[in-house]
């Protein structure tokens, strides 16, 4: 389990093709510091298994569906990506409860700068708009994030400068893909009102 805080802005030193897979070699010395194999690190929002580190960097395979339904599998040589450890228990809840398990992906759509912060618009797939909502938690990249305006294909968020300087969504620009998890606790809430509905038609 994440929080959606980034760590460390880390860099994909190598991609090496597995055919139906692909391993990762990725440089983040504070995610590493510690790290041992089978542990979890998130990158871009997708929970991944340490296979091994060294120097300040570490290794983990990524299956054909995770490359499939994530961005990772864009990620090249020199591509940067936001990483976090997994949450210690009894530690704080700096964002709010993440997977680390991509819901789906969506497009950055268009960057507004203001004086101390930008607002960004991002794609909204159909099967994802009804979890997300004005004011509720969404996750882009890894980030914890509070949508701002919430419509059937897109939804915006507003970065602040910390967030624009320490993340990818500092360096992305509009085209480029982005990994969405929705609040889980929507889902949840959705499987346990549709049973309900299913009993009393029934």
């Amino acid at each position: 389990m994440f929080t959606g805080i980034v760590e460390e802005l880390g860099e994909v030193v190598a991609v090496e093709d597995l055919g139906d897979a692909s391993r990762f070699t990725l440089r983040g010395p504070v995610v590493t510091d510690g790290a041992k194999h089978g542990d979890s690190i998130a990158v871009n929002g997708v929970c991944l298994t340490v296979v091994e580190t060294a120097d300040g960097a570490f290794t983990a395979d990524v299956m054909a569906e995770t490359l499939h339904r994530s961005s990772l599998g864009a990620l090249r040589t020199g591509s940067r990506v936001n990483l976090e450890r997994p949450m210690a228990l009894g530690g704080r809840l700096g964002g709010h409860l993440v997977q680390g398990h991509v819901d789906g992906t969506g497009t950055i759509i268009d960057r507004t700068p203001a004086e101390h912060w930008e607002i960004v618009k991002i794609s909204l797939p159909d099967t994802l708009s009804r979890y997300v909502v004005e004011k509720g938690s969404i996750t882009v990249d890894g980030i914890s994030l509070t949508v701002v305006e919430a419509a059937a294909d897109y939804f915006t968020v507003s970065l602040i400068p910390t967030t624009l300087a320490l993340t990818t969504l500092g360096i992305k620009q509009p085209g480029d893909p982005v990994n969405l998890e929705v609040d889980v606790l929507a889902k949840y809430v959705e499987r346990l009102l549709g049973d309900r509905t299913a009993e009393v038609a029934e």
